[in-house]
């Protein structure tokens, strides 16, 4: 299983717009930090997970040529956005690329998108819309995906749930303030987890801060764990410099090798 990082910042992304603070001027590319999203590529394809608004820009900069699935965490804007660009694909290849969704978004999903998913409008002729198919899954309930057992992990996000998921020995986590006991049974035993770390210090209502990611990374105790969904308020070699033995800053574009 190969795991790439597509984007690893906030819904501010980094740079800020307006912003000139130390990280926003940085001339370190692992500063640069757009929008939510990564990509899982195992045998039988790849998945990708969440649609950031940077979408098109990030699968670009790695090379991605194909996408055969989606796992939505949420549906705030930074991670669904960029929904339109599956359109680059299934007008390509003329298919429905399969969204696992949790299943107390279908609605939301139709209703919000409803010129994707409202099979009574077609698009003008010569013209295209992203060939997308919904597949809603249950809390607490394994679905297969590319031939692999994804396990949604529910997390508390303020006052919606988050579904991170464990496929193999992977975990992975995002926009969570927690880890409640059954996502830590879920997480049990893996070797990489990943999980979402703000900044340095001041407590937040709805993520954690990276002194919070790292008690949560020892508790599960993964050999590796690699922070994502971080702001402008933390230089990544400061984290570097500072995270314990096994935990790391994630960066837009890394890539790792997961068995």
């Amino acid at each position: 299983m190969k795991l790439t990082f597509l984007g690893t910042g906030t819904s501010f992304g980094v740079p800020v717009v307006g912003c000139d603070c130390d990280v926003c001027t940085s001339d370190d590319p692992r500063d640069k930090r757009t929008r939510h999203g990564a990509l899982l590529e195992f045998e039988e394809g790849t998945v990708l997970v969440d649609t950031p608004p940077e979408l098109r820009l990030q699968l670009l900069a790695v090379g991605a040529d194909n996408v055969d699935a989606v796992w939505y965490t949420h549906a705030h804007a930074d991670h669904v956005h960029g929904i339109d660009d599956l359109r680059a694909f299934t007008a390509r290849q003329r298919r429905d690329i399969p969204a696992y969704i949790p299943q107390e978004l279908d609605e939301h999903f139709r209703t919000r998108f409803a010129y994707i998913f409202d099979d009574e409008y077609q698009p003008p002729e010569g013209t295209t819309k992203p060939r997308v198919r919904l597949v809603p899954f249950a809390p607490g309930e394994g679905t297969m995906i590319m031939g692999q057992r994804f396990e949604p992990v529910e997390v508390p996000h303020g006052p919606i749930s988050v579904y991170g998921f464990r496929v193999g020995s992977l975990g992975y986590v995002t926009d969570a303030k927690e880890l409640p006991e059954a996502a830590l049974q879920t997480l049990k035993g893996v070797s990489v987890l990943v999980l979402n770390a703000l900044w340095f210090g001041r407590p937040h209502p709805t993520h954690f801060n990276v002194e919070e990611a790292v008690e949560a990374a020892r508790t599960v105790g993964a050999e590796r764990t690699y922070l994502i969904h971080l702001t402008h308020r933390v230089r990544h070699q400061e984290l570097v410099d500072w995270l314990p033995e096994g935990v790391a800053p994630a960066y837009d574009g890394l890539s790792i090798e997961i068995s």
